[in-house]
């Protein structure tokens, strides 16, 4: 069962990894139009997800391999993307051009790696301690 688990999350982290890695790098290399269908967005914001979509496929491949890393890489993610919203709220506040979903993203992003962080260091810590 543990096995299954382990694979499921893996795939939703490489799938949400990939994803997020293609839409950073669209934004970042303007490929498909994308940058210009994004409006105002917030250049360190594209750039942490671009990051963090990294560590999310680095933190697949020691997820795999039982890795207590992988945690720490996923932590280190959700601890970026947060330093992005306080960012972006301060550049909002200063009175920079943003696009309105670009909070509700962030956040979302946020959530997410923090739940993808929370799940791997508990299936990690109890599969080290069995062992």
């Amino acid at each position: 069962m543990k096995k299954l688990l382990t694979y499921i999350l893996a795939t939703l982290l490489s799938a949400f990894g990939l994803l997020t890695l293609f839409l950073s790098t669209s934004v970042l290399f303007d490929l498909f139009g994308i940058r210009e269908r994004e409006g105002q967005y917030v250049l360190f914001v594209v750039w942490a997800n671009f990051i963090a979509s990294l560590l999310y496929l680095a933190a697949v491949l020691g997820f795999l391999k039982g890795k207590k890393w992988s945690s720490a890489l996923l932590g280190i993610s959700t601890l970026l993307l947060a330093a992005a919203f306080i960012g972006l709220k301060i550049h909002v506040s200063l009175g920079g051009a943003y696009e309105p979903k670009t909070i509700g993203a962030l956040l979302f992003r946020i959530s997410v790696s923090l739940g993808f962080t929370i799940t791997s260091y508990f299936l990690l810590t109890k599969k080290i301690n069995k062992t």
